[in-house]
């Protein structure tokens, strides 16, 4: 009997009925408590008793609870009342498919787009070892946010065998998921789900191609007068192929479809990613059309005419034919295809831990860098000729990988080392320390140039080792930091990047006796050099970074001609300055950006489970955001290469400009417990002496220095302020990216000398006060990685100007175990936040007994890529909602790859 609206299940009341199948009534419910409409599924009294129901009942919320994606319900909640069970869920407003295709079919641009989004759900599912098994046009909900995937009340693990019978059992008055028959809906089903097989993730596949088929012509892929005869056409039949029904339909979507629908699973696609990513490659190439039936007949004929005309003029024509045919022979045209990851991974061009494509120097191998469903970084090699890709051991958490000149070794940085392994694999060498490099390059003399930690000039090291060689100075008085090194082909000259003020800033050419050293061109990022060509990157207005090519001279450093512009709206690290692109004699390869405007990132709201609910857009070169203490106002740095500090409103989308000096970096804001002041830090080489400065948030008055770094080399940028307001915490050390120094500590008051708070054993960084004060979070490298310890903190020393004496080792409790950083408290204390290796989002619970510190279980929330800076994200006062600076689900983005790219610059 359907529950009458006012009906109570726990803190739930029933509204209305949404609907009802075999496994269960949906009621659409208010939750009481946090005032907001949910969908409640119950499983009433009388199926409660059947065990198998039960079962999958239960495994529905245990498959639900444990999916945090974008297109996937979301559980809130599950109860049990009066015999009856229940699954609180997001209440998803819109249609289903099932009902929109009511109407007919939906255009290639929804369908692309909805297939994506699913396909990128059930990636997510499979990844976590669970198969759909009844992927149907009314288990799909169409939103404003686009498609949501429901029902996993017939979902498995995939280890588990396929719950059903043979295609025997099936009859016209049998529903397709009774007791004793296969489970799932007929016409959706994959061969080996008909024939009772055991499934994994292709047969889901499988399903998501029929409902793709559907999408697009308006009828089922496969049809009968009984479901006998439906299962018969799925074992033994092809679907009418979509041109025949909607003749503008691409050919590569046609074949994607195909393909999901072969009935061999081994020839189908292998995961829901790579069909995900092959959807959006259609979407975004905007695949030719093909040709309709109509016009292929009509060119037939013309084609007979033509030939009879031909033969007519053979010998007239003949030299004439053979001249253009050896002229088009000698000029092969320009392909254009695509690249796709490894299976199970993304790339990592832009980001923490990751590094540009690199095309050998002998031309046959593909060097990347990517990223596995566990967050693991690591170099992978491709073999041109080759489909499969193999990573290399021992390159973890890697950055910035590049070839040597010989093509059988690969240099790159990782654990704040360069370091060099064979490209066949093998022992990994370490070189040097390279703390915050930003990219080296390997001459045929066995020369490493490296740049170590952006601020201290450009190196060179043997690669057999040895002691680094200092090749270009810092020029303080012109330069904040310098970039991506590369090797010209006689080993002996090198484009770099450096950074300052506009008079100065660009690409420079240099060589390794120090003889030269010119500016090239204005534009800076990482460069390569092919064919008398200077590839390098250039920002665009309209469709957001541009890939360029100029004909430069190697020898000299001189550009020839005018800049060509090779491709458009590639992707782009602004925070690193760097474009994933990789050139060869014939072969070109980048990542265009998926919206055209390359790989900004984002500030975006994203609740406890990763969901995203709205995003902030502070513009380009965005950073460092902390948020004020009420949570209404953010504060960033924003510009580059020299950034100034913002404020934005956030309910109103209003932002202001705190401070206005374009000749020096800040960054790093910080609040005031009242929110009427923020911090910040200056960086060395502009007008502005370096050190912390406060500013009312107001932007009313002048910009107060409150502290100076202890030496000229070094910077000194705060992390936190009391909530008292009488101390701040700060890092003395170099500042790029996870930063090296140590804790020290400001009074506000009194002398307001800064003082060591931590100095462990290896760098300490990002010292968090918690709420009441008596407690610092902070991260530490002292055992070899990045781990959040927490440590007491007493401010009567400080403010009683005593010395502060390095906290002592053994009071302090370590609270991250493989890995952590950037702690971030709840504003009650009660929890405290850090970012796990991979970017996964973790939260322990806090309790405090007098001088004793406790902490819960660790919990993991949900993965993010954070963007490479010092303060990517930060937590809303009641921890239920975080606001984070990163790329986002970017998904699995394929490399363009084009060949004779040559070829296509001569009519540019």
């Amino acid at each position: 009997m359907p529950l009458a609206p006012g009906t109570h299940l726990g803190p739930y009341e029933i509204t209305t009925q949404l609907g009802a199948g075999g496994m269960g009534e949906v009621y659409r419910a208010r939750d009481t408590r946090l005032e907001r409409s949910v969908a409640i599924k119950i499983l009433p009294e009388q199926l409660s008793k059947d065990p198998t129901r039960k079962q999958r009942f239960d495994r529905e919320a245990k498959t639900i609870s444990s999916l945090n994606h974008p297109h996937i319900c979301t559980l809130h909640d599950i109860g049990s009342q009066d015999g009856i069970d229940y699954l609180v869920m997001e209440c998803v407003e819109g249609e289903t498919l099932a009902k929109r295709l009511e109407k007919g079919p939906l255009p290639l641009e929804q369908v692309l787009k909805y297939g994506a989004q699913m396909a990128d759900a059930l990636d997510k599912a499979h990844r976590a070892g669970i198969v759909h098994r009844d992927l149907k046009p009314g288990n799909i909900m169409l939103t404003a946010g686009g498609a949501k995937l429901l029902d996993f009340g017939l979902a498995k693990p995939v280890l588990m065998q396929a719950y059903g019978a043979t295609l025997t059992t099936l009859t016209q008055r049998t529903p397709p998921t009774r007791e004793g028959t296969i489970v799932g809906t007929i016409q959706y089903m994959s061969p080996e789900q008909v024939e009772g097989k055991e499934l994994d993730g292709r047969s889901d596949i499988f399903s998501l191609g029929a409902v793709l088929y559907e999408m697009t012509t308006g009828k089922r892929a496969f049809e009968g007068k009984s479901q006998l005869s439906v299962a018969s056409a799925i074992l033994e039949k092809e679907p009418t192929p979509i041109n025949g029904l909607k003749p503008l339909t691409p050919a590569s979507f046609e074949h994607t479809v195909g393909k999901c629908l072969t009935k061999d699973p081994d020839e189908r696609w292998q995961s829901a990613n790579d069909l995900k990513s092959e959807l959006n490659w259609i979407a975004q190439t905007g695949s030719q059309a093909a040709v309709p039936a109509s016009i292929v007949k009509g060119r037939r004929k013309l084609e007979a005419v033509a030939w009879t005309v031909a033969a007519a003029c053979a010998v007239g024509i003949a030299a004439s034919l053979a001249a253009y045919l050896r002229q088009v022979n000698s000029r092969p045209p320009t392909l254009i295809s695509s690249v796709l990851p490894p299976p199970g991974t993304r790339f990592a061009f832009v980001g923490p831990h990751s590094g540009t494509p690199q095309i050998s120097p002998d031309g046959r191998t593909l060097l990347f860098v990517a990223i596995d469903a566990q967050g693991t970084n690591m170099v992978w090699v491709r073999p041109l000729d080759s489909s499969t890709a193999r990573p290399l051991p021992g390159t973890e958490g890697t950055d910035a990988p590049f070839w040597s000149a010989d093509s059988q070794s690969i240099g790159f940085f990782a654990d704040n080392k360069l370091k060099t392994v064979d490209a066949s694999g093998g022992h990994v060498v370490t070189l040097c320390d390279a703390p915050s490099a930003a990219g080296g390059s390997w001459n045929r003399q066995g020369v490493i140039l490296f740049q170590p930690d952006f601020t201290s000039g450009i190196y060179q090291i043997a690669a057999v080792g040895g002691s680094p060689k200092l090749v270009i100075g810092a020029d303080k008085s012109k330069f904040n930091f310098y970039s991506w090194p590369s090797f010209l082909p006689d080993g002996d000259h090198f484009t770099y990047s450096a950074y300052g003020s506009d008079v100065y800033q660009g690409t420079y050419f240099a060589s390794l006796d120090g003889h030269e050293n010119k500016l090239v061109m204005r534009a800076t990022g990482n460069t390569a050099f092919s064919s008398g060509f200077l590839f390098y990157t250039l920002a665009a207005s309209s469709s957001g970074t541009d890939l360029m090519a100029e004909a430069f001279d190697p020898a000299t450093g001189n550009v020839r001609g005018k800049p060509k512009l090779v491709a458009q709206g590639i992707e782009y690290a602004s925070g690193s300055d760097q474009a994933p692109f990789a050139v060869s004699d014939q072969l070109l390869f980048y990542e265009a950006g998926p919206t055209g405007a390359g790989a900004e990132t984002t500030f975006a709201w994203l609740d406890r489970s990763g969901k995203r609910r709205s995003v902030v857009a502070p513009g380009r070169d965005s950073f460092d955001l902390r948020l004020s203490p009420d949570g209404q106002r953010v504060a960033y740095s924003k510009g580059g290469p020299n950034s100034d500090i913002w404020i934005r409103e956030l309910k109103r989308d209003a932002p202001m400009r705190l401070t206005f000096d374009p000749s020096v970096d800040k960054g790093s804001p910080v609040w005031s417990a009242d929110g009427n002041e923020v911090l910040f830090h200056v960086a060395l080489g502009g007008k502005t002496r370096p050190g912390v400065y406060r500013k009312s948030s107001s932007g009313t008055g002048t910009e107060e220095l409150l502290a100076q770094p202890k030496d000229p080399d070094t910077v000194l940028w705060p992390t936190d302020w009391s909530r008292n307001g009488q101390f701040i915490l700060g890092v003395q050390g170099e500042v790029v990216n996870r930063l090296s120094g140590e804790i020290w500590v400001l009074p506000v008051s009194g002398d307001r000398k800064p003082r060591v708070f931590v100095r462990a054993p290896s760098a300490a960084y990002d010292g968090q006060f918690s709420p009441d004060g008596h407690w610092v979070a902070y991260v530490s490298r002292e055992s070899g990685r990045e781990e959040v310890y927490v440590v007491p903190f007493d401010g009567n020393q400080v403010a009683n100007t005593q010395p502060l004496q390095q906290v002592p080792l053994k009071k302090r409790w370590q609270v991250s175990s493989n890995g952590g950083a950037f702690p971030r408290w709840r504003r009650d204390g009660k929890e405290l936040f850090y970012v796990a290796p991979g970017g996964e989002f973790m939260v322990i619970g806090v309790e405090v007994r007098g001088n004793e510190f406790s902490i819960s279980e660790v919990r993991s929330l949900f993965r993010e890529t954070l963007s490479a800076v010092a303060s990517p994200y930060d937590v809303s006062p009641d921890g239920q909602r975080f606001l984070v600076n990163g790329f986002g689900e970017r998904g699995t983005l394929p490399l363009t790859l084009v060949v004779n790219w040559k070829e296509s610059l001569k009519n540019r």
